[in-house]
């Protein structure tokens, strides 16, 4: 990779791709965040997704929570690859369809999505590729699903 942008300004466009992934404020801004042909999610428990996979699991969190936020804290940059820590939040209000024991209903508990995430940059400063790791159990308990 031809190093064209910035540390700071790689993490400026992942901090808005999430932004905007999160709120769904403009999905064509969204895409231009990432290389939407070459993407690839490398998700827990072996799930693997492209764009368009990626954009419907987001989609269904939008449908699902009311007052969504992310926040990112630690970041660690190094060439084409950003890590950081990732918090989605909101109120479980109908029902989640990607859930990772698949479909439930609201409980209206506050939900935090705690994820661990690596990003891949291409040269164009486009997402190309992300790993995330998170505690299933944990999200699944906060979802309502009992002793999942």
């Amino acid at each position: 990779m031809t190093q064209r942008f910035t540390r700071d300004e790689l993490v400026a466009r992942l901090v808005r791709a999430g932004e905007l992934e999160v709120s769904g404020e403009d999905p064509a801004e969204a895409a231009t965040y990432f290389d939407t042909e070459k993407f690839r999610f490398h998700g827990p428990d072996g799930f693997e997704s492209d764009f368009a996979g990626l954009t419907d699991y987001f989609a269904s969190v939008r449908e699902a929570f009311a007052d969504r936020s992310i926040r990112r804290g630690i970041v660690v940059a190094e060439g084409d690859h950003v890590a950081c820590q990732t918090w989605i939040e909101g109120t479980f209000v109908r029902e989640f369809t990607h859930a990772p024991a698949g479909p439930l209903p609201p409980n209206g508990g506050h939900v935090v999505f705690d994820l661990l995430n690596i990003f891949r940059f291409d040269d164009r400063g486009r997402l190309v590729e992300e790993w995330v790791r998170t505690d299933n159990r944990a999200l699944l308990r906060q979802l309502g699903a009992g002793d999942s």
